[in-house]
């Protein structure tokens, strides 16, 4: 790799920063010669309970997984439909769909890209069971109203915080606004595993013990199944070290913060469309998301001078192929579609340096801000 190169994620540099810690607790599993469940599993578990101020954690394989076993021990299945975001990752419907219910799209606020709580009643019919608010790039969604909306129609609400680790709705952690709380540790998160891993978060203990059943087979004794259930266990490989990054998530938000007021404030005179925080809301900035309709020509610019850039997301989920068979043309949905054209997430991460953030404000100054 290019040293002068600024890469959008350094994972590596995570591991370095806390490699003696992790190196210990990863022998200490293999020394232990116990390698699925047992005290590794429940120790996370406890800690991120706590963490996010929920009274249950269980442990999963992955995000996704996460989101639809949740789906699950809520009831949601074949004739069903959930409410979703029009504008997130496809992992959010593709947990609905993998239940047999339907997802139904709303469209994002403008202003924050999370799903826009003035829609959310439009949208409901008698078919519906759930709603999914997804608390985007690190932003919490704003649950006061999808909350009241949802107890008024009597519907669960299961938060999607793959994202937002650490992240706060009025002053409280994301953990246990909602019914549930789908979490991912995938590598890049805020808080992630050397792997895939997951976990739901809940105040629900007859919801909790479902999910502990569903993870296992659908069986709490070995060899009596309850129900129909699936294999998705939190290793204690990941879960070890998911605890040593947890003592450190509050640190490296922290990091992310200062890198997201000096963007805030030295990109303010730029040509982009800056993220929009509302009052209430604390981001973890998970990812640093901005818009532009020269995308094309600005994220070459970048990359011509070293910075590396996503995009979150190219594609809505009803545009792509898996749901053709939802019939949702293209316009039909032109919140979304406008801001899948438009955005490009800058490097934000606890390893990005001042310096290598200020090159990073200085390329996007030097672009030239005329559309093509």
């Amino acid at each position: 790799m290019d040293m002068d190169r600024i890469p959008f994620l350094d994972l590596r540099a995570a591991y370095l920063e806390l490699k003696p810690q992790i190196d210990m607790v990863v022998a200490r599993v293999l020394e232990s010669g116990w390698y699925i469940g047992g005290t590794e599993v429940e120790a996370f578990e406890v800690d991120y309970a706590a963490y996010t101020g929920a009274k249950y954690c269980v442990g999963l394989g992955n995000g996704l997984e996460a989101l639809h076993l949740a789906l699950k021990a809520l009831d949601v299945g074949s004739g069903d439909e959930v409410i979703v975001p029009s504008n997130t990752y496809i992992a959010t419907w593709l947990a609905v769909t993998y239940t047999g219910a339907r997802p139904v799209p709303v469209e994002p606020d403008e202003h924050t890209y999370n799903l826009n709580p003035e829609l959310l009643e439009a949208a409901i019919t008698e078919r519906t069971k759930a709603v999914i608010p997804v608390h985007l790039y690190g932003q919490p969604a704003d649950l006061e109203p999808i909350l009241d909306v949802a107890r008024r129609h009597h519907l669960y609400v299961l938060e999607d915080a793959a994202q937002a680790h650490g992240a706060c709705y009025k002053g409280k952690r994301i953990g246990a606004h909602g019914d549930a709380v789908a979490w991912s540790f995938y590598p890049g998160k805020n808080l992630g595993a050397m792997g895939d891993a997951g976990a739901v978060t809940t105040n629900n203990p007859e919801i909790a013990e479902k999910l502990r059943m569903l993870r296992n087979y659908g069986s709490k004794v070995k060899y009596v199944n309850e129900m129909v259930g699936y294999n998705s266990r939190l290793d204690p490989l990941q879960a070890a070290a998911l605890r040593v990054k947890l003592g450190v998530l509050e640190e490296w938000n922290i990091r992310r913060r200062e890198l997201a007021a000096l963007y805030l404030e030295k990109l303010e005179d730029t040509g982009l469309v800056l993220p929009f925080i509302p009052d209430w809301a604390e981001s973890v900035w998970h990812l640093f998301v901005v818009r532009t309709k020269v995308r094309d020509e600005f994220q070459k610019h970048l990359e011509a001078r070293g910075i590396g850039t996503l995009i979150h997301y190219p594609i809505p989920p009803h545009r792509q192929q898996a749901y053709a068979n939802l019939g949702l043309p293209e316009g039909s949905l032109p919140v979304s579609e406008a801001i899948h054209r438009e955005v490009v997430s800058l490097p934000i991460g606890p390893h990005l340096s001042l310096e290598q953030a200020e090159r990073v404000i200085e390329a996007v100054q030097s672009f030239t801000w005329a559309p093509s």
